[in-house]
């Protein structure tokens, strides 16, 4: 299938219902292109962002609840790609586990998953939409199972990796969720959102420890350099400067338990925190004007971390 890039449902509603808007002008050009000789050379052009465009309504679809929407959109994508192509068969699958009305219909849908998987092994679109599906039924520990079952079959998948770290976020297993975001990291290293999370999860795993101690400060300081490289990567990443301050005013505030535990020196510190709350106060200034409603609570967050460092 042509679409290979990250077509995950849209986390924020709004750009969901945005792009349902374009609805009709997406599916009538993706209907115009011809695939098949000798209708292809006189037809209208095929390219990779026409599917990618009717992968993202259709999901934009399924979020809005828009189902008819969504079935034209997998009607075109079957016909282009075939119904045994293995994302089309996830996507279909999500299809009807949306139109699904009760849980014996997604049990149903599950027992369907296991069929095809009994048959064709590799379809790692059905695998993941199975696991996804016991996520809802029968909790995140079976998820959780299941998911780790899939990356030792496919150690390079970094969307399950990428879940497996917020289900063990979920439960409070912090250290196997950053061992999980770094195995993401391992095939994408220059991710700046990834390391951005890489490193809340380590000043949320100092928080969980004795304050002070060897391993506390060790998160600490490996939660700046997951900061600082996030910003090294995207250089107006709000994300990672108001967890780079956080964490820094959490460093500076802390007392080591014992002369042997090492701490990075003050001053450096002290120069990371101005840093972080320049760019911080620069980025909140800068898009206060233009930020959508989505956005204004992360930019109201970021200002009252700059207030109460004034106090």
């Amino acid at each position: 299938m042509a679409a290979e890039q990250d077509l995950r449902p849209f986390g924020e509603p709004f750009k969901a219902v945005k792009l349902t808007q374009k609805a009709q002008s997406i599916v009538s050009k993706a209907s115009s292109v011809a695939t098949s000789l000798p209708w292809s050379l006189i037809g209208a052009a095929e390219t990779p962002e026409t599917w990618v465009d009717v992968v993202q309504l259709f999901y934009a679809s399924l979020r809005t609840g828009d189902d008819k929407i969504a079935s034209a959109c997998l009607v075109l994508l079957t016909k282009r790609f075939g119904a045994d192509d293995h994302k089309i068969s996830g996507l279909r699958g999500m299809y009807q586990e949306a139109l699904a009305e009760d849980e014996a219909a997604l049990k149903t849908i599950l027992g369907d998953y296991n069929k095809i998987l009994a048959q064709d092994p590799m379809n790692t679109a059905i695998y993941k939409r199975r696991i996804a599906l016991l996520k809802t039924l029968a909790g995140p520990q079976d998820a959780i199972s299941q998911l780790v079952e899939f990356t030792e079959a496919f150690p390079t998948d970094v969307e399950a990796w990428s879940e497996l770290s917020e289900l063990y976020y979920s439960q409070g297993l912090l250290p196997q969720a950053i061992f999980s975001l770094e195995e993401v990291l391992l095939h994408t290293p220059n991710a700046w959102n990834i390391h951005a999370r890489l490193g809340e999860l380590e000043y949320l795993n100092a928080l969980a420890v004795a304050e002070g101690s060897e391993a506390a400060v060790k998160s600490l300081t490996q939660a700046i350099q997951r900061f600082s490289r996030s910003i090294e990567l995207c250089d107006d990443c709000l994300r990672a400067y108001y967890g780079l301050k956080l964490v820094v005013t959490k460093l500076l505030n802390t007392r080591p338990q014992s002369k042997q535990i090492e701490v990075q020196p003050v001053a450096k510190l002290q120069r990371l925190d101005e840093l972080a709350t320049s760019k911080l106060r620069a980025i909140v200034q800068a898009r206060a004007a233009t930020a959508v409603e989505a956005n204004k609570a992360e930019l109201m967050a970021a200002q009252e971390l700059l207030d109460r460092s004034t106090l």
